[in-house]
């Protein structure tokens, strides 16, 4: 019985002690994007593709980067509008419906996420309501509190008739505070 006791305590510490170690891993210095998305009105579960860029982000908690600030204090800004042509993933097809009070192209909220070390993302779905091909050109707008951090210009993929994209617009890079992301369609109008 005695024995028994002290296998299962060592058993206990065993496990406590492999389990700590993994269960302590900093999530900063996960490599790539840490999951999937799912478009809410195909179902399609999908992976934003995305170049890794500045990876990098210091663990040191007195590096600038990780110290504590008052986001609404921040004046960084990127200057300029960055173009990006990101792949885009196929999420399905739609029933054409433009005509007088449906647009060509339709685009839902894109969700902002953070890509921890990395860059900050935008889900954007792109929708074509048309019966034609179109180009489509998005300017996405992040920002803190009402104030521009960065702006994007995206040159979205050939969206087929009725086709809907999804992708994934590269923003700055998380060490820079950002709190929304605005997308508006620039053409076709």
């Amino acid at each position: 019985m005695k024995a028994r006791r002290i296998a299962t305590i060592a058993a206990g510490l065993l496990v406590t002690g492999v389990a700590g170690p993994s269960l302590a891993q900093n999530v900063a210095v996960s490599p790539g994007y840490p999951g999937h998305v799912t478009d809410t009105r195909t179902g399609k579960v999908w992976t934003p593709s995305w170049d890794s860029l500045d990876a990098y982000q210091p663990t040191d908690p007195n590096h600038p980067v990780n110290r504590e600030f008052n986001p609404r204090a921040q004046r960084e800004s990127v200057p300029g509008m960055i173009s990006q042509r990101p792949r885009a993933e196929l999420m399905g097809t739609v029933p054409i419906a433009a005509g007088p009070s449906v647009p060509i192209m339709a685009i839902d909220a894109p969700s902002l996420q953070a890509v921890p070390g990395q860059r900050w993302i935008a889900v954007l779905y792109v929708t074509n309501n048309s019966a034609n091909s179109i180009d489509a050109i998005v300017d996405c707008h992040f920002t803190n509190h009402a104030q521009k951090v960065e702006s994007i210009r995206v040159y979205v993929p050939t969206a087929g008739p009725g086709e809907r994209l999804g992708m994934a617009v590269r923003g700055p890079r998380v060490d820079t505070f950002v709190d929304k992301v605005v997308c508006v369609p620039m053409a076709p109008t």
